[in-house]
């Protein structure tokens, strides 16, 4: 409906405005970013599973990184209706629990850790040993080179291709 009655007594200052929960939790409708196992019954609550979550701003010294705001939501659990909180974590792109429940495992988040332990320990071993700094460069300097004469022959083939459409094809001879 885009035109509504309003009759001609309508005083707009005696209709109550909404007001703002007491306790700042806001009803939010969100999916599970990660998946947790309640520490209660030890049910899975899987990523991507819909839940209706409170959220409120973190306050204290704990409530903001780098200016950026920390929120913490509370969601219950299906199978036994214990509260699970989790709270955002802005410094690693990250979510991270709180209570209620402990988080699953993920891959990725090993495989980050093993990455830059990794590159911290061929950094300490260059610095302890010369050849195996020069052994690393010229090693990386073939795989660039690798990844160079790759990209040259995509560029040719590249070329061909754009001089075959702009030509049209073959031509056919008349006999």
């Amino acid at each position: 409906v885009l035109n509504k009655y309003i009759p001609a007594d309508f005083d707009p200052q005696l209709v109550s405005r909404s007001k703002k929960p007491k306790d700042d939790l806001v009803p939010v409708r969100m999916m599970l970013p990660f998946s947790i196992q309640c520490s209660t019954c030890s049910s899975f609550l899987y990523r991507g599973r819909k839940f209706n979550s409170k959220k409120e701003a973190v306050k204290g010294i704990h409530g903001k990184y780098l200016g950026i705001q920390k929120f913490r939501f509370y969601i219950k659990c299906s199978a036994c209706s214990r509260p699970v909180t989790f709270m955002t974590d802005p410094k690693n792109a990250d979510y991270e629990m709180e209570s209620g429940g402990t988080r699953n495992y993920e891959v990725w988040h090993d495989e980050n850790k093993t990455n830059a332990a990794f590159e911290k320990q061929t950094e300490e071993d260059e610095k302890l040993d010369s050849m195996k700094a020069l052994e690393n460069r010229v090693e990386e300097s073939q795989r660039e080179m690798a990844e160079l004469d790759a990209l040259e022959e995509i560029r040719a083939m590249n070329q061909r291709h754009v001089s075959l459409m702009k030509g049209g094809g073959r031509k056919m001879d008349a006999a």
